[in-house]
């Protein structure tokens, strides 16, 4: 009896993460097809690939197209790269919303969201408190299996230039070394490693909706 693959569908997969998670899901027998939702295209050619352009700040032109079993929401914006509030707001909390509504209306059941860490609603901070709203937002919604993933400062290599950016992860390896106990999830994180517990909590689950840092690191290790 043939096995039935499932369908992903990943929001952001030009970006670090998502990148890293599309060649996982594209390596990964459980998976047939993988729709990919982005302003551009990820350039490659592949069988699993089904590519859907356009504005993502209006993400209700693909509902009928934005259908599958599982969603990976990995879009997310910086302070340096978007310095309006309203056009980071629209990016980091409209689109993961949208999303979940979308899964709500189409059936999707599993739903996961990067996030970050320190977000709330009730921050005083601008960016934790969007992050944190926008949590609630998709809380709200009541997707079967939702799972927030909030990592610490993601490391890695970007295409664009962060300097100041940069100099704080050399910094943050450093500190590695001594954030231990329960300081462990103020440690930096590889990207990798939230790909890698994006696939496992989307096929095994999890026992808390919210997975901090240190937690994404541990679940990560579980492929090695």
């Amino acid at each position: 009896m043939e096995t039935q693959t499932k369908t992903a569908i990943i929001l952001g997969a030009t970006g670090l993460t998502g990148g890293i998670l599309l060649q996982l899901l594209l390596e990964d027998d459980r998976y047939g097809k993988i729709k990919l939702f982005s302003r551009s295209s990820v350039g490659l050619s592949h069988k699993k690939i089904e590519e859907h352009l356009g504005d993502l700040m209006h993400l209700e032109q693909f509902k009928e197209d934005f259908k599958g079993d599982e969603l990976f929401c990995c879009i997310g914006t910086t302070k340096s790269k978007t310095p309006n509030k309203e056009t980071y707001k629209n990016i980091d909390y409209g689109i993961p919303v949208t999303a979940a509504k979308l899964c709500t209306q189409n059936g999707i059941s599993t739903y996961l969201v990067v996030s970050a860490m320190g977000a709330s609603a009730k921050s005083t901070v601008f960016y934790n408190k969007v992050k944190g709203k926008m949590e609630d937002a998709v809380l709200n919604e009541k997707i079967k299996n939702t799972y927030i993933f909030r990592p610490s400062l993601i490391g890695g290599k970007r295409e664009e230039k962060r300097t100041g950016e940069l100099l704080f992860k050399q910094l943050m390896k450093v500190m590695n070394l001594v954030l231990v106990g329960p300081l462990a999830k103020y440690r930096s994180i590889e990207p990798d490693a939230i790909a890698k517990a994006l696939v496992i909590v989307a096929n095994t689950g999890y026992e808390v909706n919210k997975i901090e840092s240190d937690q994404i690191n541990k679940i990560a290790a579980l492929s090695d």
